[in-house]
C-alpha cells in the first residue's frame, strides 16, 4: 500500500524549507496539531500523518503483530521520511511518539536534523530500585489497562480529562475524550499496552542528534522528574519547561508550544 495513503500523510508550509514532522500520541491523530501548524508552516515544510490505526490512516494496514510494539510505528516513521525524500527532518513526537522518535533517530540518525520530545516518558512505571519515578506503580498501570479492557468508552470519558488537565477548560478534555472514542477499541487496547508498558530508558543514551525535551509545568501523565530524567540521559540535550499544564500542550497552549518547536528547529540545523 502507498505510504502516503496508509498514514494519511499531508505536507504543508514552505516548499524547500527545513522540515518539521509532527507525530501524535495515543488515542489522537494529526488534528491535534492544528493549532500549532499555522505558526510552523510560515517557516518550515510541515509533515503531518496518522499512525496506522488512528485518524484517517488505512485501518486495513493495522495488525496486532506489527503494531504490538513500538517497532512497527518506528518502521512507519522511517518509511515516510524515505518516501517523501525531503531531507533530514526535525521530528516532533508527543507522548509515546517521543520514544518512537528516539528509536528511529538511534537507528537512522542521518534521517533526522533533530528531535523535539514533547511531554515524553521512556517508562510510565516507577522503578524504586533504580531511583526512577515514572508517575505510576505497576498496580496503577494494571488497573488502568483492566479498566480500559472492560469498558473502553467509559475509560475514555474518565481518563481523557485527567490526561488533558486544565479542569477550568472542560472543552479540552471533551475534545480528547471524543478523539479517544473515535479509535477502534481493539486497536486502542493494543496501543495502550505499547504506550504504558514500554520501557525505553536504555535507548535514550543512543540518541546523537540535537534534542529538545519539552515538558509541561504540571502533567499527571509525565511529571517533571521524567522530563529531567530524559534530559539527563540524552547527551547534549536541552530541557525546557513550558508554562503549559496537562499532557497536551499543543492544544492547551499552542502559541507557546509552536514557539518552542520553531525556536529549536531554527537553531538546530
Amino acid at each position: 500500500m502507498d505510504v502516503r495513503s496508509r498514514n494519511h500523510v499531508r505536507v504543508t508550509g514552505r516548499t524547500g524549507a527545513p522540515v518539521v514532522m509532527l507525530a501524535h500520541g495515543f488515542g489522537c491523530d494529526q488534528n491535534m496539531w492544528r493549532l500549532v501548524v499555522p505558526t510552523l508552516e510560515q517557516h518550515f515544510t510541515v509533515v503531518l500523518f496518522d499512525h496506522v490505526g488512528s485518524g484517517n490512516s488505512q485501518l486495513s494496514s493495522w495488525s496486532r503483530v506489527r503494531y504490538g510494539s513500538l517497532d512497527g510505528y518506528v518502521a512507519d516513521v522511517l518509511q515516510i521520511i524515505r518516501e517523501l525524500a525531503l531531507g533530514p527532518v526535525m521530528f516532533v513526537g508527543h507522548s509515546v511518539s517521543a520514544m518512537m522518535g528516539v528509536l528511529a533517530a538511534a537507528h537512522e540518525p542521518e534521517a533526522f536534523s533533530g528531535l523535539v520530545l514533547l511531554a515524553p516518558s521512556p517508562c510510565f512505571i516507577d522503578d524504586p530500585a533504580a531511583g526512577y519515578r515514572g508517575g505510576f506503580s505497576a498496580a496503577d498501570i494494571d488497573e488502568l489497562l483492566e479498566s480500559l479492557d472492560a469498558n473502553y468508552l467509559g475509560w475514555s470519558g474518565a481518563m481523557a480529562p485527567v490526561i488533558m488537565g486544565n479542569p477550568g477548560r472542560p472543552e479540552l478534555g471533551e475534545e480528547l475524550t471524543n478523539s479517544f472514542c473515535r479509535t477502534d477499541p481493539e486497536i486502542a487496547r493494543v496501543f495502550a499496552r505499547v504506550t504504558f508498558l514500554s520501557d525505553n530508558r536504555a535507548d535514550l543514551a543512543a540518541v546523537r542528534v540535537p534534542t529538545l525535551v519539552a515538558q509541561c509545568s504540571s502533567d499527571a501523565i509525565a511529571p517533571p522528574e521524567v522530563g529531567a530524567y530524559v534530559h539527563a540521559q540524552i547527551p547534549g540535550s536541552r530541557l525546557v519547561t513550558l508554562n503549559a499544564t496537562g499532557h497536551c500542550p499543543q492544544l492547551a497552549a499552542p502559541e507557546e508550544t509552536a514557539a518552542a518547536i520553531a525556536a529549536f528547529a531554527g537553531t538546530a540545523r
